[in-house]
């Protein structure tokens, strides 16, 4: 089976791939109990968020503000949570 091109991965909902991601993950604990699986995954996802917007509008924090629907301030606080360059 061919790998998916690079326009039938857009077509995948960003739920789908997390729900994949998510499995592994589970699947890879391997019995290991999780306690706090909602937390986890929202610290690992938060950052790659602010991360791929910070880097898709260069920097520019009112733009990845307005791209989040979140305001600036709260924008700038969570980049200081996850230590992101300001």
């Amino acid at each position: 089976m061919n790998p998916p091109t690079r326009r039938e991965r857009r077509k995948q909902p960003i739920r789908r791939s997390v729900q994949s991601a998510l499995e592994l993950y589970l699947g890879d604990l391997d019995g290991t109990k999780v306690n706090d699986l909602y937390h986890v995954v929202l610290d690992e996802v938060e950052p790659a968020i602010l991360d791929v917007v910070m880097n898709h509008v260069d920097g520019n924090q009112s733009q990845a503000a307005e791209l989040l629907g979140i305001s600036r301030g709260t924008l700038r606080k969570k980049l200081k949570t996850y230590r992101y360059r300001l």
